[in-house]
C-alpha cells in the first residue's frame, strides 16, 4: 500500500503505545511505561500520515479507579514525550463509559465519527487502525479501515485482520522498507 499524507492513522493506546497492565489500568504517569521504541515509531509515522488519532477505551475512569483529570494528565505527559522526539498525535479520543453499549466504546464507532466531524478530510477508506485486541480490529472493520493487529505475545486469535506485527515499531519498520 502507498501510504501518504492523505491517510489517517488511528492508534489504540494500551498495548500499542504503552505497556498494558494485565487486569488493571494505567492510573497515573508513574504506571505509564512506553512500549520499547513506540515513541520512535510514532516519530517516523508522523512523517507519513496526515493525521494521527488516538482512540482508547478507558473504563477505569468510569469505574472510579482514577479521575478524568488523571487520564488527561497522563495523556498530556505522553504527548509531551512524543513531541520531544519529533512525533505527534493530532487528537485523543477516549471513552470512560463502563457499558459496552456506549456508542463511543470500541468496537462501536463513535470515536471515529467524532474524529471525522473534527477533521472532515479523514477518509475511512484511507485509514488504518493499529490495535492489540479484537475490539480494535472490529472497530476498524466496521469502518472499512485497514487493520493492523499488534500481537506481542504471539497468541492465537480467531478474528481477521489485514496485517500483524509484534509492535508498533515493527509496523513502522515494515512501512520504512516497503
Amino acid at each position: 500500500m502507498n501510504f501518504n499524507k492523505s491517510w489517517t492513522l488511528f492508534l489504540d493506546r494500551d498495548g500499542v503505545i504503552n505497556e498494558k497492565i494485565e487486569n488493571d489500568y494505567v492510573k497515573s504517569w508513574s504506571e505509564f511505561t512506553f512500549v520499547e521504541k513506540s515513541v520512535e515509531a510514532i516519530s517516523f509515522l508522523s512523517k507519513i500520515f496526515g493525521k494521527i488519532i488516538l482512540v482508547t477505551n478507558q473504563r477505569g475512569v468510569g469505574r472510579g479507579l482514577m479521575s478524568e483529570l488523571d487520564l488527561i494528565s497522563i495523556h498530556k505527559r505522553m504527548i509531551d514525550e512524543i513531541k520531544k522526539r519529533s512525533g505527534r498525535i493530532d487528537k485523543i479520543y477516549y471513552c470512560t463509559d463502563v457499558l459496552d453499549t456506549d456508542e463511543c466504546r470500541k468496537p462501536n464507532t463513535g470515536m471515529a465519527i467524532l474524529a471525522k466531524n473534527a477533521f472532515p478530510e479523514i477518509d475511512f477508506t484511507k485509514s488504518i487502525i493499529v490495535g492489540d485486541s479484537s475490539v480494535d480490529i472490529e472497530f476498524g472493520r466496521k469502518l472499512g479501515f485497514t487493520t493492523v493487529f499488534i500481537n506481542s505475545s504471539n497468541k492465537e486469535v480467531n478474528y481477521k485482520f489485514d496485517f500483524k506485527f509484534n509492535s508498533l515499531h515493527d509496523f513502522a519498520q515494515y512501512l520504512n522498507t516497503n
